[in-house]
């Protein structure tokens, strides 16, 4: 089955048949491998048909709107289709832990996090799972899960796929990690990655429409917010997806802008990611932001950046 043959989908079309189907062919990421899943076959992301997971827990580092007072919470999926090489989770990014759940197994865990006050369910790394999370989400919603539904993704998309979760997600997290083909190349083997997720992001928008508030708790229940994480020597980069996310989305988004990347043994290598981001090139970016108008987001503090942010991939929760 073609994916962009099922466009938005209704409870009746989620089936297991229906999962199935997409997981024989899967085009889910732009990677697009048509390889057949169901029978142990594995793309790009490394994964078969079978959710994985490696933590399911209260999350207490997202956003202020996100993470409130109870914590998000967050499952942590294995695998990437993306796999950049700076990634801090790049242990389940490369799919080196995690424990396989079944439909039925990953729908109690949303209600379990419901029942520990998590404000929402959010789904980290999830595009090469999404059918599977479908038919929890859906059996999830029909026994009491009533949270949003949070979509953390690095944001190489495929429109297609995202159009399947239309009316399951609630709020939309997307990285937008570079403007510069050159970069996501070198970083993330992804020359398209700018023009995937820029497309995705439209979607993502025109899915949520403007962002919406909880106006006693201040907690999102609806909307957008893209996150991007500057990196050591390219506030170039920085500044073009920061223009460009102001004049295509203006106030339809909320901009994230972080200096957390954390050098780590795996990239001390790599020349131009073995150190942190300096306080003058996060100052120069933040005025940037402020000089082109971006208004709604959130910065960093200074001691953002440190391993002490990664939580433990070590099963809790599943």
């Amino acid at each position: 089955m073609d994916i962009q043959s099922k466009g938005r989908q209704t409870d009746t079309d989620i089936s297991r048949q229906w999962a199935d189907d997409l997981m024989r062919d899967c085009t889910l990421c732009p990677r697009r491998c048509h390889v057949n899943r169901l029978e142990g076959e594995t793309g790009y992301c490394g994964q078969t048909a079978e959710p994985v997971a490696a933590r399911a827990a209260l999350h207490f580092w997202e956003e202020p709107c996100l993470s409130g007072t109870g914590g998000s919470g967050a499952v942590f999926f294995s695998g990437c289709s993306l796999k950049c090489v700076f990634c801090q989770n790049h242990r389940i990014a490369l799919g080196e832990t995690g424990t396989k759940l079944s439909v039925e197994r990953l729908s109690q865990i949303f209600l379990e996090l419901q029942q520990q006050g998590a404000h929402n369910i959010n789904l980290v790394t999830a595009a090469h799972f999404v059918p599977q999370i479908c038919l929890a989400l859906k059996q999830a919603k029909a026994m009491g899960l009533t949270v949003p539904v949070v979509y953390n993704s690095g944001g190489y998309e495929e429109v297609e796929t995202l159009k399947l979760l239309e009316g399951m997600v609630d709020i939309y997290l997307p990285d937008l990690k570079y403007y510069s083909f050159e970069l996501s190349q070198r970083y993330s083997h992804a020359a398209d990655y700018f023009e995937k997720a820029s497309a995705a992001l439209a979607e993502m928008v025109r899915q949520t429409g403007s962002p919406m508030f909880d106006k006693e708790s201040g907690l999102m229940k609806r909307g957008v917010i893209v996150r991007h994480l500057l990196l050591p020597n390219e506030t170039k980069d920085s500044k073009k997806v920061l223009r460009y996310l102001r004049e295509s989305f203006g106030n339809d988004i909320y901009v994230s802008i972080m200096n957390q990347f954390t050098p780590t043994p795996h990239t001390a290598q790599i020349a131009g990611l073995n150190r942190r981001v300096t306080p003058e090139e996060y100052r120069r970016v933040l005025t940037f932001a402020e000089r082109i108008g971006i208004e709604q987001g959130y910065f960093q503090e200074d001691d953002a950046a440190g391993e002490c942010f990664i939580p433990e991939f070590d099963g809790t929760g599943l």
